[in-house]
């Protein structure tokens, strides 16, 4: 009984127990105390902010993976330990070390201060061994943009003392990663040396060190990606898409191939082309004249967004500034056409507060100011805005463009931010060839685009032979004269022409122009000038080859003239036209002074069409005529003698009448006309990849000279030259190399013939 009634009276202590087990253990979790160790020049207070417990509050596990974490993520400790006896919570740190001096070691092509800019860790900032994982990164990435892509990078640690560390970057440079081939997928209408001139990355040559185009760039494989696009989409292929630019660097580090992955798509011509307004009060024939675009003529994108300017600004000075122009398109797959429409409509009422520029170190405000045409106050347009920018990338000394609007202090109001990156602007250039005329030819120019920031152009160039020629000119150019859109410069040249073997003397000149040219569309460009020209005849040869009774030695004659230049270009690639044409008409007014009165002119002609993708049909035609006016007679040397170029398979000069005196064959003689004709045909070689660059070509040629300005003893006829013959055509790796061998079909007993004809340059 007694047993039975202890259980009783212990059984509430059974129950009981528990509950005052647990308020024992509350209380003693409770955190009484937090006292910091370890710290140096972090202040206590700073530590405990980032604590996620204060006094009084229960211990808790994640409370206190929270607050490690926080601690850790200020970067100012390398280790925190957080532990718990009874009541009292110590938070033992361990501070990172403070950075004393960043030095870089083994580096040459790349200097300290640009590393040093690139990097984040300054002396006095805490080092923490994620920033100078980072660090390392970005030297690395320093490196790569420098085509250094075998480069490394390791970190040195130094410790001194009071806490303080020394931090070595160890550089092994490397060789340069550069581009070793440049390989194009799925082109058929372009062949890959075509499309390589397209692209600004180059494969390594032989003279590559002259230039930093081979050297691998990521942003600069970009940039090929978007020209080879838009070289597509302006010449009808409106599907071309670059699927991929691929950089594959090779085992070694030491090379990359690129891939462009090139789906073309259809060539597409322009179907139906309208015009109509939403505006009430807007006549749509005001603005058909704007119009560039023409059906069945090839789809060109660019001539889109031309045409959508022109019929902007058109629109603008009829009084409707915030008109906006939208082309509908509609594409017909099937027809292969594309039909526009450009629909005049009300835009938003928002103006322009102001246009600010930034990054322009060298360049002048007002170079990259007066390409937008748009001034603070004017009604912003969309389109105006996206022509400036193409204008800026345009001009060739800026890297990178960037505008970007923000808002202004009112709602119609915004700011342009103009952020410019600039590229070097000037060059230095050499040529290096042969041709069977001339022998070894060349020529050195050094040339700056940018003149002291203000956009100007200046050129020298020194070129010469080893038979004698040589030639240096000096060139200046101001594309915005008088702020307005024409461009104005002015050349200096100074040649010696031994031309001995072909007319009989040597001829030393001196002179230069002033010239003015604006555009008058986008294929049409007209130009005028003003010659002055000293020429003096020295080394008559008086035995053989006879001269021109004309041809005085010691003679000196000064040329003062005028002219103009008009030129027409719708080809569809500058160097390798395989569509388009080219027209140019110039003529020359002498008598403004001087010895001479004549009016020269000059004409060519050139056409391109494309008999299939890769076949090419090319043909030229060119001439020129001189006449005299007044009482100044023209003589010999004022006049054309036949060019090696005009009918292959003469030498030049080779043909036309020439002196004749006591049975001596002399020097030819200059004439009042000539004409000459080419009809081309080019194509692959089969079986040649396309990525060798080589091909052949068919050719048939015929010329005339008319009317010897010297009808002293001389043979003299009319006759039609004409020759045949084929060609091949390298563009090898020191540049393009042609070899033509011409049969000649016509000619006379007194002219000067060859088989074979050899010209190489190179540019860099």
């Amino acid at each position: 009984m007694k047993l039975l009634l202890a259980v009783l009276l212990s059984f509430p202590f059974l129950a009981a127990p528990g509950t005052m087990i647990g308020v024992g253990q509350v209380q003693a979790a409770a955190i009484g105390k937090i006292i910091v160790n370890g710290n140096q020049r972090v202040e206590d207070e700073t530590v405990l902010s980032y604590l996620q417990f204060v006094p009084g509050d229960r211990y808790d596990a994640s409370k206190v993976d929270n607050s490690l974490k926080s601690l850790f993520a200020t970067g100012l400790f390398a280790d925190v330990n957080i532990s718990r006896k009874g009541r009292v919570v110590t938070v033992r740190v361990s501070e990172n070390p403070i950075i004393y001096k960043v030095a870089f070691e083994g580096n040459t092509e790349v200097d300290d201060a640009t590393l040093a800019a690139e990097v984040q860790l300054k002396p006095r900032s805490v080092f923490t061994k994620a920033r100078v994982q980072s660090d390392t990164r970005r030297v690395l990435s320093v490196y790569q943009r420098q085509g250094l892509f075998a480069a490394n990078v390791e970190p040195k640690i130094i410790r001194i003392d009071h806490n303080r560390v020394n931090l070595v970057f160890e550089v092994d440079e490397g060789s340069k990663t550069t581009v070793k081939n440049i390989n194009f997928i799925g082109n058929r209408a372009f062949s890959d040396s075509q499309l390589q001139d397209i692209v600004t990355t180059s494969e390594t040559g032989m003279f590559s060190f002259m230039s930093s185009s081979n050297i691998y760039d990521p942003d600069r494989l970009n940039l090929d990606r978007e020209l080879l696009r838009q070289h597509y989409i302006k010449n009808g292929y409106a599907d071309a898409r670059i699927i991929s630019a691929v950089a594959d660097l090779a085992p070694d580090g030491q090379n990359f191939f690129i891939t462009f992955t090139i789906d073309e798509g259809e060539l597409y011509r322009f179907g139906n082309i309208d015009l109509e307004t939403t505006l009430a009060s807007l006549n749509p024939e005001l603005l058909r004249d704007e119009i560039t675009t023409f059906p069945g003529e090839i789809y060109n994108a660019s001539k889109i967004d031309k045409t959508t300017e022109a019929i902007t600004l058109k629109t603008a000075e009829e009084g409707f500034a915030f008109a906006r122009v939208r082309p509908v398109v509609h594409r017909d797959p099937l027809a292969r056409t594309i039909d526009i429409n450009f629909v005049v409509e009300q835009g938003p009422r928002v103006y322009i507060e102001r246009i600010d520029i930034t990054g322009n170190t060298r360049t002048k405000d007002y170079v990259i100011r007066r390409e937008f045409r748009l001034v603070e106050g004017d009604a912003y347009n969309r389109l105006l805005v996206k022509r400036a920018k193409d204008r800026l990338k345009a001009l060739g000394f800026l890297k990178k463009v960037t505008v970007k609007r923000s808002r202004g202090s009112a709602p119609d109001r915004v700011v342009l931010n103009v952020a410019v990156v600039e590229d070097s602007s000037g060059e230095l250039g050499f040529s290096a060839g042969y041709s069977t005329s001339d022998g070894v030819i060349g020529d050195v120019s050094v040339t700056e685009r940018n003149l002291m920031g203000r956009g100007q152009f200046l050129q020298l160039k020194v070129k010469g032979s080893f038979t004698g020629k040589g030639q240096v000119n000096l060139s200046f150019t101001e594309p915005r004269f008088l702020d307005q859109n024409l461009a104005a410069g002015f050349d200096i040249y100074h040649s010696i022409s031994d031309l001995s073997d072909s007319v009989g003397y040597e001829k030393i000149e001196t002179g230069g122009k002033l010239r003015v040219s604006l555009p008058l569309n986008d294929e049409m460009r007209f130009t005028t000038y003003y010659r002055f020209a000293r020429r003096e005849i020295t080394d008559v040869n008086t035995s053989a080859p006879l001269p021109s009774a004309d041809i005085v030695n010691g003679d000196i004659t000064i040329t003062s003239a005028v002219g103009y230049a008009l030129t027409y270009d719708t080809r569809n690639h500058f160097k390798k036209p395989t569509r388009g044409l080219y027209g140019s008409m110039s003529q020359e007014f002498a008598g403004v002074g001087g010895d001479k009165q004549y009016i020269r002119t000059y004409l060519e002609g050139r056409a391109y069409y494309p008999i299939t993708e890769k076949i090419t049909f090319a043909s030229r035609v060119k001439g020129g005529h001189i006449t005299e006016w007044g009482d100044k007679s023209l003589i010999s040397s004022d006049g054309f003698t036949s060019s090696a170029d005009c009918v292959r398979g003469f030498e030049a000069g080779g043909f036309g009448p020439r002196k004749l005196t006591l049975g001596v064959l002399g020097s030819a003689v200059g004439t009042e006309a000539y004409a000459c004709a080419t009809a081309e045909v080019r194509f692959p070689f089969p079986f040649i990849p396309d990525n060798l660059g080589i091909s052949g070509a068919v050719f048939a040629d015929a010329g005339m000279m008319f009317d010897p300005l010297d009808t002293t003893g001389i043979i003299d006829d009319d006759t039609l030259r004409a020759s045949v013959g084929v060609g091949l055509l390298w563009d090898s790796p020191m540049g393009p190399l042609r070899m033509d061998f011409a049969y000649v079909l016509q000619e006379e007993s007194h002219d000067q013939t060859q088989l074979f004809s050899f010209g190489a340059q190179t540019k860099f």
